[in-house]
């Protein structure tokens, strides 16, 4: 897994819900491909015409509330986001973004100082957030190697087969 990550920023405010993220209409699938044409569509229509694989999508506060459909990360992963990084999160939505292997970031200060269309560069270790285009760094909390290597496996779900894969040699 690649632990630096560098991408065009996408910015929403507070109490971004999980039915904003994905509309409850499209929850018919829990594939990401299938999900990302429909991320952020009800409150960015410009979103999924232009983000790129490895963009990095910034939000304010109680990220992610609402519904506990985990459809919210994977619609986001889906769409090529690579990290996400917002003032706090809904633990369901957190919890869920750890087992979709979704990173995400808490960085209230991160937050404030980041502008929409920036570019960010993430350090998973060291859980440094750099806004190339100011030229200022942050740092949150790192993930534990254990949440590393789970997000590193692709979530939950792939890092059990392979520990079960491991134990079954």
């Amino acid at each position: 897994m690649n632990t630096i990550l560098t991408g065009k920023v996408w910015k929403y405010g507070d109490n971004v819900d999980t039915d904003v993220i994905i509309p409850a209409r499209y929850l018919s699938t829990s594939i990401p491909s299938e999900l990302a044409p429909h991320c952020m569509e009800d409150i960015d229509s410009t979103f999924i015409k232009e983000v790129k694989a490895g963009d990095i999508m910034v939000g304010g506060s109680n990220f992610g509330c609402g519904s506990s459909r985990e459809h919210a990360p994977l619609a986001i992963a889906g769409a090529g986001i690579s990290c996400v990084i917002a003032v706090s999160y809904a633990r369901i939505f957190y919890r869920n973004a750890i087992n979709v292997g979704l990173p995400i970031f808490e960085c209230p200060e991160a937050v404030k100082g980041i502008e929409k269309g920036d570019t960010v560069e993430v350090d998973l270790e060291k859980g440094t957030i750099t806004d190339k285009t100011k030229g200022k760094t942050w740092t949150a909390n790192p993930f534990p190697p254990f949440l590393r290597d789970l997000i590193g496996a692709g979530g939950l779900v792939p890092w059990a087969r392979k520990k079960l894969k491991e134990v079954r040699k």
